[in-house]
């Protein structure tokens, strides 16, 4: 049976230190987008765009784990922008 540590971290190519590290600051950031996204909801003058630039992070962070370029589109023009990460 294989170690349920080490599986999914193997699977990406991370040892399990490596995968810990990334996991928690890739959750912290998503709660921190989502408890800034709460606060807007209530006070639309706060944190207005602070949830979307988060996000827009995490799709970064998550890109760069697997050597990849995205593709965001701007919102007020809905043009792409190329990221190479």
């Amino acid at each position: 049976m294989a170690n349920p540590f080490t599986a999914h971290p193997s699977s990406v190519g991370e040892t399990y230190l490596e995968h810990l590290r990334f996991a928690m600051r890739f959750g912290a950031r998503m709660t921190a987008g989502g408890l800034a996204a709460l606060v807007h909801a209530i006070f639309p003058f706060l944190f207005v765009t602070t949830a979307g630039r988060i996000s827009d992070e995490l799709v970064r962070m998550r890109a760069a784990a697997r050597g990849r370029a995205i593709r965001i589109v701007d919102a007020a023009t809905m043009q792409p922008i190329d990221y190479s990460i």
